[in-house]
């Protein structure tokens, strides 16, 4: 027990500080706007960099790890990371801020599969849910209490301070991670051939992508600065998926979408974050507009959705090891989407109602996590893990950038709409514009509920 703990600890550490600065700067992005002087559009940059870099870098997981080994990896990873969190610190413009959110990023992308990899490699399948719902709590706590942290934080000390915090806590796993994990320098190498194309090509896609819909609010449907990057992008996506489905030495090994439930889990997984890191970017947004709760109150008001899924996310994967993932993702999935549209009801700044949709939440997210990252990895072969890691990463984050991207698109058209439309201030307009987007959410959510009812009860890991 004790040598699993000493595994465990060092990659929950390191996924929980990569976790949390993929949300610790919520709340802090009104105080951001108004110091730069910059609108929603802008602002949303500097999460959406952290995960573009996320996105750009997860390819390079397995290849790296063939290269220098996993022990390696994460140490380096973890350095990056924290080295990354002081230019973000001490930056004193927005440009200089998604810079070094970038490079911050560059480390976190690796974060987590890697310490995916490595539990499922390590562990056994009997006890995979179990262990996957402690690493998933660090994989989720870390998001989930960034938006309390880094408001109580911001208000105390402003934003800078939401950064500095990673210096001490990204030391501490480094030497933790250099004394615990040191059996992993045993680990079998075999160096590969590096897809430069394929790198490149999947990089084109996720920038211009990116951009694409970055620029969309401001040039509108019809505008060559949004469809010539849009299609660009497509092409690059299309020749990427054919070149590596012939490529012995892809940078992504396609072929594990043959196992169907691996499939289910990642379409559930993409476009539950789409709906998740959607929401998240905007609630702040909620609660400190027409609601009228500064950064701390609206800090607050979300730890109890941190402290339930903290709660549960663990239990969950016990139940799941016991029970199978099926249930226990359909609840997850429908209690997410009952959040949502309490969040989307949200008209006057009572407590009760902010605090039982966060207590949904928790509960639904909690129990989504780890069972459907179980039911993920134990559905490809033993060789097969690290790849369908790092894709499973990737797409969750890539998902999420999309998520943000289109829920802030979303909630400027339905802004307009109140405000041209129907006749109300840009404050409400506002407030409507995001709740409506909240709805929107819900459904997609929804959405995914057939794919679940095609999981299996049990998840057995397949044969050649």
């Amino acid at each position: 027990m004790k040598q699993r703990f000493g595994i465990l600890f060092p990659l929950i550490l390191g996924t929980f500080m990569a976790g949390i600065d993929s949300s610790i700067v919520n709340v802090s992005l009104p105080t951001m706007s108004t110091q730069f002087g910059v609108g929603l559009d802008a602002i949303e940059w500097v999460i959406v960099a952290y995960m573009l870099g996320f996105c750009v870098f997860m390819p390079l997981t397995s290849w790296l790890k063939e290269q220098i080994g996993f022990y390696t990896l994460y140490l380096i990873s973890l350095s990056i990371f924290t080295f990354g969190s002081l230019l973000c610190a001490i930056s004193v413009s927005l440009p200089e801020l998604i810079a070094a959110r970038a490079i911050q990023s560059f480390g976190g992308g690796a974060i987590t599969p890697t310490a995916m990899a490595i539990l499922t490699l390590v562990f056994p399948l009997e006890e995979r849910g179990k262990v996957m719902g402690w690493w998933s709590l660090g994989s989720i706590a870390g998001p989930a209490i960034g938006p309390t942290l880094g408001g109580t934080l911001t208000n105390l000390y402003g934003w800078p301070s939401i950064f500095y915090i990673n210096l001490p806590i990204g030391i501490l796993t480094i030497g933790i991670a250099a004394y615990t994990l040191r059996f992993l320098k045993a680990s079998d190498r075999q160096p590969a051939r590096f897809d430069a194309s394929g790198f490149g090509l999947f990089t084109v896609f996720i920038i211009l992508f990116q951009y694409a819909i970055a620029v969309l609010p401001d040039k509108g449907f019809t505008s060559l600065a949004v469809w010539i990057p849009f299609v660009v992008s497509i092409i690059a996506i299309v020749v990427f998926v054919r070149h590596s489905l012939h490529n012995p030495h892809a940078l992504f090994n396609l072929h594990i979408f043959r196992h169907r439930i691996y499939t289910y889990c990642i379409l559930i997984t993409g476009v539950r974050s789409v709906a998740i890191f959607g929401g998240l970017f905007l609630l702040p947004f909620l609660l400190q507009g027409q609601l009228g709760f500064s950064e701390i109150a609206s800090g607050l008001l979300i730890l109890p959705f941190s402290a339930v899924m903290a709660l549960v996310t663990p239990i969950a994967g016990s139940l799941s090891d016991k029970f199978g993932p099926r249930r226990l993702i359909i609840v997850g999935l429908v209690l997410v989407a009952i959040s949502m549209v309490q969040l989307s009801q949200l008209n006057s700044p009572g407590l009760f109602p902010i605090i039982a949709a966060m207590v949904v939440r928790g509960l639904g997210i909690g129990l989504l996590v780890s069972t459907i990252t179980a039911a993920a990895m134990s559905a490809v072969l033993p060789e097969e893990v690290t790849q369908a890691s790092a894709m499973f990463s990737l797409i969750q984050q890539l998902s999420g950038t999309i998520g943000i991207a289109f829920s802030g698109l979303l909630q400027q058209y339905i802004m307009r709409y109140y405000v041209d439309g129907k006749g109300y201030t840009e404050t409400v307009g506002h407030h409507y514009g995001i709740q409506d987007t909240f709805f929107i959410a819900a459904l997609l959510v929804v959405a995914t509920v057939p794919f679940a009812l095609k999981l299996p009860y049990f998840v057995k890991r397949p044969v050649k």
